[in-house]
């Protein structure tokens, strides 16, 4: 059967395909949800005699995609190719001149913009100027990476199609979720907000604030809890929900309140967890999609399960988050809404910080953007809602925290009038750190504050209004600390562009003089010991990051090591390497990939490393523990056709295990683990024999 598009879809197609036959590229920019990927399969179908690149950051993505494919009646067409980032960025010109794309689909093209997976892309495009390249992301901008535009940068800014979130809403398109806000582990909160209170020199808005402090305290304590919020609004009990966490830590800290949140709803909630990119690599995952009990279903993840994955069937879900990016935010409410739904999800935003109590609020902008404009074309039949159902548990909570901010926002005009009198009498606001006036404000800690407060290092109030009041006085956004190590920067990017690797010698002097190898120390020093951070702050260590930084010299050795695992993986395929394999430059790359293994188990490799590896294919359990499990699920299989496992002696599993004779070897192994022998037993091994 031809692919099927929906309405929206088939006009931003149409778009696409005139674009792309006069500019040769092309961008469509739609929430998650909405079956993107699908205008990329009929640009495929109605170009047979086409070679496709489809460029895709997982494997698992394209898998999902495809399922989704077929359950829609389409049929997988042979004119793609399908390839990750990850190995695009390790092919060399001959497996490139491989490829000869006529189209180049970049999917989640927003990606694009790593540094490691752009080298990849602009070698592709670099070989194949005349190929046509079509874009698919649900945005186009890289919020934390300096707000850099993927579609200006790389599409030279054609976009055929654009939709917000809040337009697929109001057009029908995404079914309207009920958005539960709510707020978790505030104490910490609490100790910041009190810290800054006890600092106001000024004693009338000291206590005043400090009146509000503990109002606000009150009312936290008085607001329902997070079991008497989901005993209320998750509707259906027996219903799935993809719970968000920001890491495994925080994963493993969210699972230890599952009975303290959720016994309301069901003291006997199924518990998943999935940390793996490829979810089908989880056991618990697939158990997840097909668990169909009357029990709550609840999958913890991270945030692997943001970009191009759908589950069906999901009632909602929970965003247990600090801070994060609008990307990672809008994917995670687009897992509980796609355009094939049939009822409405909902929504529980449980946020950490006072800040971010009502990030929706972008959401209801972007609906009121797309309802004024259909009003003012006359095409008001598009409006299908206008609104959504928003229950806040925090509106009691944001008055008196905006009543608390006005207040300490009353203490930054008595420090501007200081600093203003500093001007006036010094002709500059070079003001040390530790510098304090004579009526006891400390206005060199002030203006550092402001300038990490713009830099958004700490949290704060400075609107443009109050920027252009300190500018008007000779703020110096940059101290001489900060201006000191803005240079080290410049050149240390200007290495890492010359060499591609940030593997300074301590000795090392730039051609302008500039003691490079000594700042490149300075800082890992300060990165080690976790001190200097208003200098070193998080912002700074993503910068370096993003050029390579290594900030030991062990992780020079880790990144020799990744690359040949790499290579490996781009030649066979797969990491299942012996222990004693030595590779052709000279690395014992076998008890590399155990020395991971064991880190991994230990929980010594950090996030980014943990999923560089799994990129290329790193499988945690080894390839004798795959195998085991593989031949369990055969005897699983075989009990569940038969309701026994009275295996004939000729019976093989697909890998060629005769599996009685498996089994019987199990029943007599003395050394087989406490938890293999109950996933034995849990088959009726006794049967057996």
């Amino acid at each position: 059967m031809p692919v099927k598009l929906f309405e929206h879809n088939l006009e931003a197609y149409n778009a696409a395909v005139a674009m792309l036959d006069k500019k040769g590229k092309a961008v469509i920019v739609h929430p998650t949800g909405t079956g993107k990927s699908f205008i990329g399969f009929k640009l495929a179908e109605d170009n047979p005699d086409k070679r496709i690149l489809w460029l895709t950051p997982s494997e698992y993505i394209v898998k999902t995609q495809l399922e989704n494919l077929r359950k829609e009646g389409g049929t997988e067409l042979n004119n793609i190719t399908f390839v990750t980032y990850s190995k695009l960025m390790l092919m060399n010109e001959a497996e490139m001149a491989e490829l000869k794309p006529d189209i180049v689909i970049a999917d989640e093209h927003h990606r694009i913009g790593a540094a490691r997976w752009m080298t990849g892309v602009e070698g592709v495009m670099r070989m194949y100027p005349n190929a046509r390249y079509l874009g698919l992301s649900a945005t186009n901008i890289r919020y934390l990476d300096n707000q850099r535009n993927m579609a200006e940068e790389m599409f030279d800014g054609n976009i055929a199609s654009e939709m917000t979130l809040g337009e697929a809403i109001v057009r029908g398109i995404l079914l309207p979720p009920t958005y539960v806000i709510s707020v978790y582990y505030y104490d910490k909160e609490l100790e910041k907000y009190e810290e800054r209170v006890e600092n106001i020199n000024n004693e009338a808005i000291r206590a005043k604030s400090k009146a509000e402090l503990d109002n606000l305290r009150r009312t936290l304590e008085m607001s329902e809890g997070l079991e008497t919020v989901f005993r209320k609004h998750m509707k259906n009990k027996a219903g799935k929900y993809i719970v968000f966490c920001s890491n495994r830590n925080h994963l493993d800290e969210m699972i230890s309140h599952v009975h303290e949140w959720f016994d309301g709803v069901d003291p006997d909630a199924h518990i998943y967890k999935v940390y793996s990119e490829d979810p089908t690599a989880s056991k618990e995952f697939l158990a997840f999609k097909e668990d169909n009990s009357t029990h709550l279903k609840l999958l913890y993840c991270i945030d692997m399960l943001n970009e191009g994955v759908h589950v069906n069937d999901i009632d909602g879900v929970i965003m247990f988050r600090p801070t994060i990016s609008p990307i990672i935010y809008k994917q995670q409410i687009g897992r509980a809404l796609s355009a094939n739904k049939n009822r409405n999800p909902v929504i529980f935003d449980v946020v950490n910080n006072f800040e971010n109590l009502c990030s929706i609020s972008s959401v209801q902008e972007e609906i009121k953007l797309a309802v004024s404009y259909y009003r003012s074309i006359g095409q008001e039949s598009r409006i299908v809602c206008d609104s959504f159902e928003i229950i806040d548990k925090t509106c009691d909570c944001r008055s008196i925290f905006e009543r608390l901010e006005e207040n300490l926002s009353s203490t930054w005009d008595i420090y501007f009038q200081a600093a203003k009198k500093y001007y006036e009498e010094h002709g500059n606001l070079h003001i040390p750190k530790g510098y304090v006036t004579e009526d006891g404000l400390t206005l060199g800690m002030w203006l550092a504050t402001q300038r990490r407060v713009r830099r958004g290092s700490v949290a704060g109030m400075l609107a443009e209004e109050r920027i252009q009041k300190l500018d008007s006085i000779g703020m110096v956004w940059d101290n001489i600390l900060e201006m000191r190590w803005e240079t080290g920067f410049r050149h240390a990017k200007e290495y890492y562009e010359q060499l591609g690797n940030l593997d300074v010698p301590a000795q090392y002097i730039s051609e302008d003089g500039y003691q490079l190898g000594v700042w490149i120390t300075r800082n890992r020093t300060w990165y080690k010991n976790n001190s200097h951070k208003g200098i070193l702050d998080s912002e700074r260590v993503e910068r370096l990051n993003s050029i390579g930084m290594m900030w030991s010299r062990n992780n020079a050795m880790w990144e020799k090591n990744y690359l040949a695992a790499a290579a490996y993986f781009s030649e066979h395929g797969n990491l299942d390497v012996q222990i004693g394999y030595v590779d052709k430059t000279g690395i014992k790359l076998g008890t590399w990939i155990a020395n991971q293994k064991n880190a991994y188990r230990r929980g010594d490799l950090n996030d980014e490393q943990t999923e560089r590896l799994e990129m290329i294919g790193m499988q945690w359990t080894n390839k004798q523990e795959r195998q085991w499990m593989e031949n369990y699920r055969a005897a699983c299989a075989y009990y569940k056709e038969h309701g026994n496992l009275d295996v004939p002696l000729s019976y093989r599993t697909k890998n060629g295990i005769i599996l009685r004779k498996w089994l019987y070897k199990q029943r007599k192994n003395t050394k087989l683990s406490n938890e293999r022998k109950e996933l034995i037993e849990s088959i009726e091994m006794n049967r057996c024999f």
